[in-house]
């Protein structure tokens, strides 16, 4: 147990001193996630809208799909995106891979669908009688969009929380798409695997100190989520 205990001194010291190394991994981590979230948002939410709001032959498979989509190992998605990236793939010559937005591609295709399939069943919950009033009152189709995703505003931060959650927390994709390179694609996932492999256990616990500090964070904002949007 000593070693576990000077692990989280030595740890907690290497954040308040700011050490460069732990926080090129944190800084790393901040800039894939946020990447990210982004286009995982811009492309999930307008997605979801459609997927819950409409009615159309196949829908059913459709979410089906998405919902498996949910239990994607990461690793899996980590090798298929580094099967496009590399040299000999389509993506190529494009020399995304090992680097931070080559990651995020990987984390994209990790939060989509979540941000889809959560946005579609909150907007399957609303009242259904909500876009006909918005047409009686003249709505045009993208004043519609917009009122649906405000009443659906708390679920849809909700599905955010959810999906930054599963990117931040990955490994298989950081370490096979980033390559692990220090100082460039490290990220924090992938430090901690390194360091504690090689008995560096005050820079794993630093970093997960800050990865349980995260979880925390979106557990207790996803919890005020819920109340407020029960309210």
């Amino acid at each position: 147990m000593d070693y576990l205990l000077q692990g989280f001194f030595q740890g907690f010291a290497l954040l308040f001193t700011g050490d460069p190394e732990t926080y090129s991994a944190i800084l790393a981590t901040v800039g894939a996630s946020s990447l990210s979230m982004f286009f995982s948002l811009t492309l999930g939410v307008p997605l979801g809208f459609m997927l819950g709001h409409n009615n159309f032959f196949g829908k059913r498979v459709i979410k089906t799909l998405v919902d498996t989509l949910l239990s994607f190992p990461t690793v899996v998605i980590g090798l298929l995106v580094y099967a496009f990236l590399t040299r000999h793939g389509p993506l190529g010559g494009t020399g995304l891979l090992f680097s931070l937005p080559g990651i995020a591609i990987g984390q994209t295709l990790l939060g989509l669908p979540i941000i889809i399939a959560m946005t579609a069943n909150a907007v399957e919950t609303l009242d259904k009688r909500l876009p006909m009033t918005l047409t009686t009152l003249g709505a045009n189709p993208r004043q519609i969009l917009w009122a649906t995703v405000m009443e659906a505003r708390f679920s849809i931060m909700l599905a955010a929380m959810a999906a930054y959650g599963r990117i931040v927390s990955e490994v298989g994709i950081s370490m096979l798409v980033g390559g692990n390179i220090k100082w460039h694609t490290r990220t924090i996932t992938t430090a901690i695997a390194l360091e504690t492999g090689k008995g560096e256990f005050a820079v794993g616990i630093a970093l997960g100190i800050v990865l349980l500090s995260v979880a925390l964070i979106v557990n207790i904002s996803a919890s005020g989520l819920k109340k407020r949007a029960v309210q």
